[in-house]
């Protein structure tokens, strides 16, 4: 059997395509980020799994959900989940709209189709198509401790210019890095850390 980010992808590109011909890419990649997490936790999971609950139901409960914890009025987890990441989804957005017809009718047949369980490699698939379309990259800054507004502005400016991309900064802490930063872009590695520099020392004084 394919794996799962095999079977994932014609639906990404089917997703990403309607979306990006009716001006609705932020709004999908939005819904998709949630429902990509909720379909992971585990008591959700085995929810899923349940052949008792039909699959009009499941749909219905993913969408209800976005509609009600993300995209209402009041105060949720998820948007307190949110606002722990800066208050925004991935799609830089930070006002959320309810989940339209064909948003729910595209959730809807997966769920006939029994693959929900897909959901978090959609996502991962939609995002690289919003990438290739905008020339966007995604850039992972581990730094030893957590970057300023200045920092993170110079290390994005720097790299959409030598990259000639739109780029958009993943940011973890790690303090057994001592100081500096590495910075991770598809297979490439920047290690600026003072412990990078430390091992390059020791490497080469024992050459």
């Amino acid at each position: 059997m394919a794996d799962l980010s095999t079977l994932a992808r014609p639906y990404a590109k089917a997703a990403f395509d309607y979306a990006n011909e009716n001006g609705v890419v932020n709004e999908w990649e939005n819904f998709l980020f949630i429902a990509s997490r909720v379909v992971n936790d585990k008591s959700f999971s085995t929810w899923l799994e349940n052949p008792a609950v039909s699959a009009e139901h499941k749909s219905a409960a993913l969408v209800d959900l976005y509609d009600t914890q993300v995209a209402g009025p009041n105060d949720s987890a998820f948007k307190q989940l949110l606002n722990e990441n800066q208050g925004v989804l991935p799609s830089g957005d930070t006002s959320y709209t309810k989940v339209s017809v064909a948003l729910s009718n595209f959730i809807k047949q997966l769920s006939e189709q029994e693959r929900l369980a897909l959901l978090p490699e959609v996502y991962e698939h939609y995002r690289r198509h919003k990438a290739i379309s905008l020339k966007q990259l995604d850039a992972y800054v581990t730094s030893a401790y957590p970057l300023t507004d200045a920092q993170r502005e110079t290390i994005q400016t720097r790299l959409a210019a030598s990259l000639n991309a739109s780029v958009v900064i993943h940011e973890s802490v790690d303090p057994s890095l001592l100081a500096g930063a590495t910075i991770k872009v598809g297979d490439k590695v920047i290690d600026d850390s003072m412990r990078g520099k430390l091992q390059q020392l020791k490497t080469q004084l024992t050459a």
